[in-house]
C-alpha cells in the first residue's frame, strides 16, 4: 500500500501538469481587449521609434504590439497578419531609428530558428491609460 500512494500522487501530478501550462483560450481579439482594457486609443501614426520600444508582443494571427513606456502601440499588419504566431521571433530590419507602415517584419520558429514567414506592417496606433477625473 505504501508504494501504491507515490504512484497515485506522480499519476496525478502528470495528468495535472498540462492544465498548468495550457494555453490562453481567449479568440486573439479578446486576447488584445483584454491587454488594452483601461486604455484609449489615439490617431494612428506611421511610425514609432525604436529606441523606446522596449519589448514587444505577437497577438496569434491578429496584431503586434510594442510597449514605449506606459503607451501600446498596436500595429495590425497590412499583409501576412495570419502567419502571425505568438511562438515566433521577430526579426525586423529598417535603415532608421524608426519601425514604420512601409517596413517588413520577417518571423522565424522560436525552436529552429528557421524563416516562417513575413508581414507588411500597418498603421501604429497608441493606447494610453484614462486618466482619472479630478474630483
Amino acid at each position: 500500500m505504501r508504494t501504491l500512494i507515490p504512484a497515485i500522487l506522480a499519476a496525478a501530478a502528470i495528468v495535472a501538469a498540462p492544465a498548468a501550462f495550457a494555453k490562453d483560450k481567449r479568440t486573439p481579439e479578446q486576447q488584445l481587449e483584454k491587454l488594452l482594457e483601461g486604455r484609449v486609443a489615439g490617431k494612428p501614426q506611421d511610425c514609432i521609434n525604436l529606441a523606446t520600444a522596449g519589448s514587444s508582443q505577437v497577438i496569434d494571427k491578429t496584431a503586434i504590439v510594442y510597449r514605449a513606456g506606459d503607451t501600446l502601440w498596436v500595429n495590425r499588419p497590412r499583409g501576412g497578419a495570419d502567419q502571425l504566431n505568438d511562438d515566433d521571433i521577430l526579426v525586423t530590419k529598417t535603415s532608421s531609428s524608426q519601425l514604420c507602415s512601409i517596413d517588413v517584419v520577417q518571423l522565424h520558429d522560436r525552436m529552429s530558428h528557421m524563416y516562417s514567414g513575413f508581414v507588411s506592417l500597418g498603421e501604429f496606433v497608441p493606447y494610453r491609460k484614462v486618466k482619472a477625473a479630478a474630483q
